[in-house]
C-alpha cells in the first residue's frame, strides 16, 4: 500500500461529508474514482495531498512517495509555458546554476582543485537525475500532448484547455509515484485524450482518476472506486464492468434486505405471541416472558441491513420542442473568420435542416465554439453568408453557463427571470433538477459547473425551444445526469448541433459528424465511431501536405485538385438521405421540390464519375 485513508471524518460547510471512510491505493493501481457531483471526490484528493485537514481518522502515505495532483483548473503562473514546464526540474536547475558558478570560479588557478572535485560531484548527480535529458523530456511530452506551440506564450494568456494540457505535461514530466487526475479530459481535444490513454496504460506508477468520461475510464483503469453516501466500494475491471457488477450487487443486496425484513417481521410476531401466551397463562408464565426477552435481545444485536437505493434520484429532464422550425434551420456559405491575423474558419459551408443531429468535432482552437457564436450572431463573419430559418427558438448551452450572470444573483431569481412562474412553482421545478429546500436561494457564484449546467437545462425545459446548440455539455455533469441528458435528446423532436469530445455522448446522440480541420468543415453521415476513420484520413492528408478541399457543400473548381472518390461517396450518402425524406413527405409541393433536388444531385454525381474517370 502506498496511500491509506482510515476511518476518515470530514465536515464541509457544517455538513458531514464522510463519517468513517476508508480507501487504499496500492503500487501500480489504475483506479477510476466515480460518484455524483458533490459526493466529495475532489475533497478526497485534497485530503490525500493534505491541502485540507480531516476531523478524525488518519491519512497514511508511504515515506518518500511523490504525489502529482492535476486540479480541474491549473494553478496560476507568471511566465511562459516553457518556464512552467521547466519548473518541474527545480532541483536540476539549481544544480545547473551551481555548476555554472563553479565554472566561473575555476578560472582562478588557486581554487581549481577544490572546484573540480565539487564540480565532478554535481555533474554526477545532474547526470543521475536525468539533467542532460531535461530538454528532450520536455520536447517529447509537449509533442505528445500537442502543446509545443504554446511553450513560448505567457501562461496566463492561454485558454482553459491549453492550461490543462500544460499542467498535465508538467505532471507527466515529473513522473511522480502517484498521479491524481481530477477531470483530466474536460478541456482536452480527442487527439490529446487518445494520447493520454496510451500514456497512462504504460505508466509504471499509481494512477487515480476522477472522471465522468465513460470511454476514457474504460480505456485507462483496471478498477473502480464508487463514492456514494460517504462510503467507497471497490470493483475490479473498467467502467463498463463496474456498471454490470454494481447492478448485480444492488439486486443481491436488495434480495438480502428483503429476506432480513421477513425474518425481522417473523421474530417480532413471535415475540408478540410469546408475551401474549405468557400473560394469558394462569398464573403468568415467566419462562415465556424470558424467551420473549431473549428474542428481543437477539433482534437488537442483529446487524440491520440498509435498504439499497435501487433507483437513485436523478434530474427530471424532458425537452419538448414548442412547435417546429422551418425546414432550413441554418444555411452557411463560404464563411470566413480571422482572429489576430490567423484565419480560424475559411470556406465553411453548412446546411442544417429540421431534425438534423450534427456533431462538430475538432482539435482545441480549431474554431468549433467560434462557429456556434457565428450561427447565433454573437460574432460577425469577415465574409460569407449566415442565413437563419423561420420559427426558430434557440437554446444555447455554452461551455461555461451563466458566466455573464452576476455572481450575487440568487438561483431562484435567475430562473424566474427566464421562466415566468410563481416562487412555489419555481421551487417545484428546481427540485426536479436536484435543487432541494433552501439550496434554491444559493447565489450563482456558489454553484459548481455541474449545478450551473443543470440550472440552464431546467430553463431550457420550460422555454419551449426547438433548436439546441450544445458546446461541451457533458464537461461538468456527473454520469447519471449525462444519461438523463442523452435520454432527453433522444426524445427531443427539434434540431441539435453539438460540440463535444465525449466519445460515448457523440456516439449516443448524433447521427452525423462534421470534422473541423484547418478551417474547413467535412461532414459525413454516421456517429463519431462510424466516421472517425475519415478524420484520420483527413489528418494524414494534411500531414503529407496533400490536403484536398472537399465537403458536401464545397463548389467544384479544378477537377485535378479534388478527391473524387471521397466526394462521390459523400454525395451518394446525401442522395440516400434525400430519397428517405421523399418517402416521408406526403404533400405534393414538398415532394416535387425534393424530387427536383434529387435529379440535380443525380446529374452532379454522374458528372463527378466522368471527371473521376478522366483523372
Amino acid at each position: 500500500m502506498i496511500i491509506t485513508l482510515k476511518d476518515i471524518k470530514k465536515i464541509v460547510g457544517g455538513s458531514i461529508l464522510f463519517e468513517s471512510l476508508s480507501f487504499e491505493l496500492n503500487a501500480q493501481d489504475k483506479v477510476g474514482l466515480v460518484g455524483r457531483n458533490g459526493s466529495g471526490k475532489s475533497t478526497l484528493f485534497k485530503l490525500i495531498t493534505q491541502e485540507e485537514p480531516v476531523e478524525d481518522g488518519g491519512v497514511f502515505i508511504r515515506k518518500g512517495t511523490t504525489i502529482g495532483y492535476l486540479r480541474q483548473i491549473p494553478e496560476n503562473w507568471q511566465g511562459s509555458g516553457r518556464a512552467f514546464l521547466e519548473a518541474s526540474f527545480d532541483s536540476l536547475l539549481h544544480i545547473a546554476n551551481e555548476m555554472k558558478a563553479l565554472e566561473v570560479e575555476m578560472q582562478h588557478a588557486d581554487k581549481m582543485d577544490q572546484c573540480l572535485e565539487k564540480y565532478g560531484q554535481l555533474q554526477e548527480e545532474f547526470s543521475r537525475k536525468g539533467g542532460y535529458e531535461m530538454d528532450a523530456t520536455i520536447k517529447r511530452v509537449a509533442t505528445g500532448l500537442g502543446v509545443e506551440k504554446l511553450l513560448n506564450y505567457p501562461f496566463m494568456q492561454l485558454s482553459g484547455g491549453e492550461k490543462t494540457k500544460i499542467g498535465l505535461a508538467k505532471l507527466l514530466i515529473t513522473a511522480p509515484d502517484v498521479l491524481l487526475l481530477d477531470e483530466p479530459t474536460n478541456h482536452l481535444d480527442l487527439q490529446a485524450i487518445e494520447w493520454l490513454e496510451s500514456y497512462l496504460s504504460q505508466y509504471e506508477g499509481t494512477v487515480c482518476i476522477i472522471s465522468h468520461d465513460r470511454e476514457f475510464l474504460d480505456q485507462t483503469v483496471n478498477s473502480i472506486a464508487n463514492l456514494e453516501s460517504g462510503e467507497i466500494t471497490r470493483y475490479s475491471g473498467n467502467f463498463s464492468s463496474f456498471e454490470r457488477q454494481k447492478e448485480e450487487k444492488l439486486l443481491a443486496d436488495f434480495h438480502q434486505y428483503q429476506e432480513q425484513q421477513k425474518k425481522i417481521k417473523k421474530m417480532k410476531e413471535a415475540i408478540r405471541r410469546l408475551r401474549q401466551w405468557a400473560n394469558e397463562a394462569t398464573p403468568p408464565n415467566p419462562k415465556l416472558f424470558k424467551k420473549a426477552k431473549s428474542m428481543e435481545k437477539a433482534l437488537e444485536r442483529m446487524e440491520k441491513k440498509k435498504k439499497p437505493l435501487i433507483d437513485p434520484k436523478k434530474m427530471n429532464l424532458s425537452l419538448d420542442s414548442d412547435g417546429r422550425s422551418g425546414t432550413d434551420v441554418f444555411r452557411v456559405e463560404n464563411l470566413r473568420k480571422t482572429f489576430q491575423g490567423r484565419e480560424i474558419l475559411k470556406e465553411v459551408d453548412l446546411h442544417l435542416r429540421h431534425q438534423d443531429r450534427l456533431a462538430v468535432v475538432g482539435a482545441n482552437g480549431s474554431g468549433k465554439s467560434t462557429l456556434i457564436k457565428l450561427l447565433l450572431g454573437q460574432l460577425s463573419a469577415d465574409s460569407g453568408l449566415v442565413q437563419t430559418g423561420s420559427s426558430m427558438k434557440v437554446g444555447y448551452l455554452p461551455q461555461h453557463p451563466l458566466q455573464n450572470v452576476p455572481t450575487d444573483t440568487r438561483m431562484i431569481d435567475y430562473f424566474r427571470s427566464e421562466v415566468t412562474v410563481t416562487e412555489g412553482r419555481a421551487r417545484q421545478i428546481l427540485a426536479n433538477f436536484m435543487f432541494y429546500g433552501y439550496t434554491v436561494f444559493n447565489k450563482i457564484g456558489q454553484l459548481s459547473g455541474g449545478e450551473r449546467m443543470r440550472l440552464k437545462l431546467a430553463v431550457f425545459m420550460h422555454q419551449g425551444i426547438n433548436i439546441l446548440l450544445l458546446d461541451e455539455p457533458t464537461n461538468h455533469l456527473d454520469i447519471e445526469s449525462q444519461e438523463v441528458l442523452e435520454e432527453a435528446l433522444a426524445e427531443f423532436s427539434g434540431t441539435v448541433l453539438g460540440v463535444s469530445h465525449d466519445r460515448y455522448f457523440l456516439n449516443q446522440c448524433f447521427t452525423e459528424t462534421a470534422y473541423l480541420l484547418d478551417g474547413r468543415l467535412y461532414r459525413y453521415p454516421g456517429s463519431y465511431q462510424e466516421t472517425q476513420h475519415k478524420w484520420k484520413e483527413l489528418q494524414t492528408i494534411k500531414g503529407e501536405k496533400q490536403e484536398k478541399s472537399f465537403n458536401s457543400h464545397t463548389k467544384q473548381s479544378d477537377s485535378e485538385e479534388k478527391d473524387y472518390e471521397q466526394l462521390i461517396t459523400l454525395e451518394e450518402a446525401n442522395l440516400e438521405k434525400l430519397e428517405k425524406r421523399m418517402l416521408e413527405k406526403q404533400e405534393q409541393p414538398e415532394w416535387e421540390e425534393l424530387n427536383r433536388q434529387k435529379k440535380r444531385l443525380e446529374t452532379k454525381i454522374t458528372a463527378l464519375y466522368e471527371q473521376w474517370m478522366k483523372v
